[in-house]
C-alpha cells in the first residue's frame, strides 16, 4: 500500500487498514472507508472527512482538530482523541467511546450518540441541539451552558453531571438519571421529565414549566 495514493485520494476503500501514527492532515478524504481501521495517534488535522466510514475504527489519541467529521463513527474508539473545533453535525456516534476526548468548540447538533460513553467528558457550551443521546453515559460530564434544546435524553445517565445554565428546553429527559446533578439556573421549559430521578439534584434558580407525572 502506498501512503501517497491515500493522500492523493486515489484509494478510498481501506477497511481494516493499519495507519497508526500516520500524517493525513489537510487532505480531502471525504467518503473514505476506514471501517475497523487502526488509526491510533493518526493526524487528520483540518482534513475533510465528510461521509467517511469509521465504524468500529480505533481512533484512540487521534488528532481530529478542525476536521469536517460529519461521518459514520458508530462503535468507534475515540478515547483521548482531540476533536477540538470539529464539525460533527448529524454524525453517527452510536455506541462510540469518547472517554477522555477533547471536544472544545465542537458542533454536535443533530448527532446520534445513543449508547455512547461520554463519562466525565467536558462538553461545556457545546451545541447538542436535537441530538440523540438516548441511553448515553454522561455520568459526571460537564455540560455547563450546553445547548441541549430538543435533545432526546431518554434513559440517559447524568448522575453527578454539571448542567448549570444548560438549555434543556423541549428536551426529552424521560427516565433519565439526574441524581446529584447540578441544574443551577438551567432552562427546563417544556422539558419532558416523566420518570426522571432528581434525587439530591440542585435545582436552585431552575424554571420548570413541565409535567413531572406520566
Amino acid at each position: 500500500m502506498n501512503i501517497e495514493d491515500i493522500r492523493s485520494g486515489k484509494i478510498k476503500q481501506l477497511p481494516g487498514v493499519n495507519l497508526e501514527d500516520e500524517e493525513l492532515s489537510q487532505l480531502d478524504l471525504s467518503r473514505i472507508n476506514l471501517a475497523g481501521a487502526t488509526l491510533v495517534g493518526t493526524d487528520f488535522t483540518g482534513s475533510k472527512l465528510e461521509g467517511s466510514h469509521f465504524e468500529g475504527a480505533n481512533l484512540m489519541q487521534a488528532n481530529l482538530q478542525e476536521t469536517d467529521l460529519r461521518a459514520n463513527l458508530m462503535g468507534a474508539n475515540l478515547m483521548q482523541a482531540d476533536l477540538t473545533g470539529a464539525d460533527m453535525r448529524g454524525s453517527n456516534l452510536r455506541g462510540a467511546n469518547l472517554m477522555g476526548a477533547r471536544l472544545n468548540d465542537v458542533s454536535l447538533s443533530g448527532a446520534f450518540l445513543s449508547g455512547a460513553n461520554l463519562m466525565n467528558i467536558n462538553l461545556q457550551g457545546v451545541d447538542l441541539r436535537g441530538a440523540d443521546l438516548r441511553g448515553a453515559n454522561l455520568t459526571g460530564a460537564n455540560l455547563k451552558g450546553a445547548d441541549l434544546s430538543r435533545a432526546d435524553l431518554q434513559g440517559t445517565l447524568l448522575s453527578g453531571a454539571n448542567l448549570e445554565e444548560a438549555d434543556l428546553r423541549d428536551a426529552n429527559l424521560a427516565g433519565a438519571n439526574l441524581t446529584d446533578a447540578n441544574l443551577l439556573c438551567a432552562e427546563l421549559e417544556g422539558t419532558n421529565l416523566r420518570g426522571v430521578n432528581l434525587e439530591k439534584a440542585c435545582l436552585v434558580g431552575t424554571v420548570i414549566e413541565t409535567n413531572l407525572t406520566s
